[in-house]
This record gives C-alpha cells, sequence and structure tokens, in this order.
C-alpha cells in the first residue's frame, strides 16, 4: 500500500478505504471557477460490488493498494464467468460478469486483455482500445448527403449501434472505440 494524491487516480487503479478494497469505475478532475479543485471518484468495492462515489480535494492522499497486472487472453464464456488464461504460466482465472460490465460485448476469442489481480482474484480489466468488427446493418446513403459531419447508425456484429460515415455499408469492417462505441476508420485489412 502507498499513498498518493487523488488527483493522480485512473480508472482501473485500486484504493483501500476503511480496510476494503476499491476499484475505481470514474475519476474526474473538477476545477471551479472558485473555491478547491476537487476529484470525483466513481468507485465499486471489490468484495460485494456495491458502488459509491467519494469527493477528494485534488492535493488530498488515498491509500492506494498494488495491484498485480499481467496480460491474459480471453477463451470463452460460460455460466460461471468469462474464462481467461495466462500465456505465460497458462494458469486460467474466472472473471465474473460485474467486473466486465458492459465491456464484455467487445470480447473476442484470443484477445489479450489486460487484467488485475488482487491476492489472486481478478479486480479490474482493460480490454484493448480498439476492435475491428463488421457492419451488419446500416441504412443506405441518402443522395447529395456529402457533409462531412453527417453520420448515419449502423448496426455491428456484437449487437452494439454505432454512428458510421455515410460512405460505410453493410459488411465493412471497422475499427471502434471500446470506451465509448465510436467510429475511428475503416480496418485496412
Amino acid at each position: 500500500m502507498a499513498k498518493v494524491i487523488a488527483s493522480s487516480l485512473r480508472k482501473g487503479n485500486v484504493v483501500d478505504l476503511d480496510g476494503k478494497l476499491y476499484v475505481v469505475l470514474t475519476a474526474q478532475n473538477i476545477h471551479p471557477g472558485k473555491g478547491t479543485p476537487v476529484t470525483q471518484l466513481d468507485l465499486r468495492r471489490i468484495s460485494d460490488g456495491v458502488k459509491i462515489s467519494e469527493r477528494y480535494r485534488t492535493t488530498e492522499q488515498v491509500e492506494r493498494a498494488f495491484v498485480e497486472s499481467a496480460e491474459h487472453s480471453f477463451l470463452y464464456e460460460d455460466s460461471t464467468g468469462f474464462h481467461f488464461m495466462n500465456p505465460q504460466s497458462y494458469d486460467q482465472v474466472i472473471v465474473t460478469k460485474d467486473v466486465i460490465g458492459d465491456q464484455s460485448v467487445y470480447l473476442q476469442e484470443g484477445m489479450a486483455c489486460m487484467l488485475s489481480l488482487h491476492d489472486g482474484v481478478p479486480i479490474a480489466i482493460e480490454l484493448p482500445q480498439r476492435v475491428t468488427l463488421e457492419i451488419t446493418d446500416t441504412e443506405p446513403v441518402t443522395k447529395g448527403q456529402t457533409a462531412s459531419s453527417s453520420y448515419k447508425p449502423a448496426m455491428l456484429s456484437n449487437g452494439v449501434r454505432t454512428m458510421v460515415p455515410p460512405h460505410v455499408t453493410a459488411g465493412t469492417r471497422v475499427v471502434i472505440m471500446t470506451e465509448d462505441n465510436s467510429y475511428v476508420e475503416r480496418a485496412k485489412d
């Protein structure tokens, strides 16, 4: 354990509050025009999944728990959870649905993810920033709609809706940001 200033905390960090471990879901530094800057943290208690919000002055000290982070490959999902394997040691780990949350739609077989473990228990996961998916359904191009800022809705092969430029059609492979489901570019493969 080590003390760090609140403003240095990021998503996925683990903190110790009153002897209980919490994973940071969101961290936002707020600098009001008047008054003291604060850091707003949304946290999830690792032991039972309870979510809380905390607000600290940006210079306040917080106990940060150190966790082991290692790259793991996604294998498959079943009723017990999501199965991952460490490619160096071949150890398999089961990650529960509440740890992965709504990011589970982006998991693909063999995908390399950063898994954070505390005492051998998975507490947080970091997916790759970008994934390549196929467009399964989108609206046809409207003639004369050439403005570069106009986007149209599209359905991805994993069931997620996103907005794509008018020239993208069904069957096109595109690169998507996993953080906010946004279109980046056409896949180069």
